[in-house]
């Protein structure tokens, strides 16, 4: 008998030879909680990761959606990012979990992520990536007591790399596309990523503008190329 991370009821676990054996964590969650998370599957834009699955035509371009079109037509973000893949939609179940994890400081809820995260990244990626978490400003920092992205990143038990700081200005969730895009970068490059392919991690894809940002100075500092691995995709 479990208790499960979120709802916090019992439920009893389904034993296979993987969790006998310790191959995978056990589920942390109840069948309940579980199937409310929306996984993104099926046919994907190249670049984002975004599904086609009920996308109307117009917002397609082959197999780009049209916000990447947009970006992949700027000169200056062109190739920038070279693929996102992320776990989940951000419905409103998976809002409310982000939140507890995010905002209200529940660091345990990361652990709900682990086995799927590890997943998408084998297959998805591999262990030549230079694994690098989206930094939080010192301020910032300060304020939620951890780096949620680099909780996430640290999940895939892999070397974490800490090649990028963050000055700190106004919440980007508090702006609109264009400012974001058009805004002051607010990253830096901090060590060697000269030839590197980078994957950045962090909690949710919405315009792909903080992880553009970040990949643009990754680039203009010598790394080969620049992907991400996100829990969620808005």
């Amino acid at each position: 008998m479990s208790t499960c991370l979120l709802c916090h009821n019992y439920f009893e676990e389904v034993d296979s030879w993987s969790t006998l054996f310790s191959l995978v964590e056990p589920d942390p969650l109840c069948s309940t909680c579980s199937e409310k998370f929306e996984k993104v599957d099926g046919e994907l834009c190249e670049i984002c990761g975004r599904s086609f699955s009920g996308l109307p035509d117009e917002y397609r371009e082959g197999n780009l959606c049209y916000d990447c079109v947009r970006w992949e037509n700027e000169p200056e973000w062109k190739g920038v990012l070279t693929k996102n893949r992320s776990l989940y939609l951000y419905n409103d179940f998976a809002k409310d979990v982000i939140s507890l994890y995010k905002f209200r400081g529940d660091f345990a809820i990361s652990s709900i992520f682990k086995t799927p995260l590890k997943k998408s990244f084998k297959t998805h990626f591999n262990s030549s990536y230079l694994v690098v978490s989206i930094p939080l400003s010192d301020e910032r920092l300060y304020e939620r007591g951890f780096n949620q992205a680099k909780a996430i990143a640290e999940l895939l038990d892999v070397p974490i790399h800490e090649v990028l700081a963050r000055t700190h200005l106004e919440k980007q969730s508090k702006k609109s596309r264009d400012e974001r895009i058009s805004g002051e970068n607010v990253f830096r490059v901090v060590d060697i990523v000269q030839d590197k392919d980078i994957l950045l991690v962090d909690d949710i894809y919405t315009t792909g503008s903080t992880l553009r940002h970040a990949g643009k100075v990754l680039i203009e500092a010598g790394a080969k190329s620049v992907s991400s691995l996100t829990l969620m995709r808005g």
